[in-house]
């Protein structure tokens, strides 16, 4: 089966959590949205008006499944592609872990857009300043601290063991987000979480993944996306 993934063509956004899964995995797929009218296609499903039709990208078409939400999408094919536990305790425990996860991109994006994103970063950059402070002040050690005790209390790997799940290839990408939007002060905090540092390098060096990033797939971050570079923010 090659699956579809439905994402805005230009970000790596919401999108690259699941990318990244099926990536690993080695699955076929197709990013609907890079492609000829695929942004139209995508749109005209999310306003079908029919049956039960996805909110907003990311969403995922396996077969007759329309697949949508990163957590959601990932809890799938966790199950199907050999990146989450075959238990079901295990299965719920990374689940959960991957919503951790998305609780705190949105606090990323909230950095930049903390008044909502119907507003440019230009009109809210004095709040954008002062959440952002928040950020990094409690938020960071808050989750980062939280990933980081969990690989130290289980002593392998990766954050669940051996084997990687999805969410250590979320975490490399929460790394490398903020070492892109925060250069400075992620080069002062990561002393405090060299777990979480030697795991991005170990999910960097597995073949699958090093070809993604090596390869045109991969979107570059940019100002339109989650993670955004403002050298206001960054001091």
């Amino acid at each position: 089966m090659r699956y579809q993934l439905y994402y805005w063509p230009h970000i790596q956004g919401r999108g690259e959590y699941v990318r990244f899964a099926l990536e690993e995995a080695g699955a076929a797929y197709t990013d609907v949205a890079r492609s000829g009218n695929g942004t139209g296609a995508m749109m005209k499903m999310m306003g079908s008006g029919k049956g039960m039709p996805p909110f907003a990208p990311p969403f995922l078409k396996a077969g007759n499944l329309v697949i949508g939400h990163t957590a959601n999408i990932l809890l799938y094919l966790g199950a199907r592609h050999g990146l989450a536990p075959k238990a079901e305790a295990g299965k719920l425990l990374v689940h959960q872990l991957q919503l951790t996860i998305t609780d705190f991109v949105l606090e990323v994006h909230d950095t930049h857009h903390p008044l909502g994103p119907s507003l440019y970063y230009e009109e809210q950059k004095a709040a954008a300043k002062k959440r952002t402070e928040a950020f990094w002040k409690s938020r960071v050690p808050k989750y980062l601290d939280y990933f980081e005790e969990l690989l130290a209390a289980n002593g392998g790997a990766y954050v669940t063991g051996r084997r990687p799940t999805y969410v250590d290839l979320s975490l490399f990408q929460i790394v490398e987000g903020l070492r892109y939007a925060f250069p400075n002060r992620m080069k002062a905090f990561e002393k405090e979480i060299p777990g979480l540092v030697e795991l991005r390098d170990r999910v960097a060096a597995r073949p699958n993944i090093k070809a993604y990033l090596a390869s045109e797939r991969r979107i570059a971050f940019n100002e339109d996306g989650i993670f955004r570079r403002y050298k206001a923010l960054d001091v």
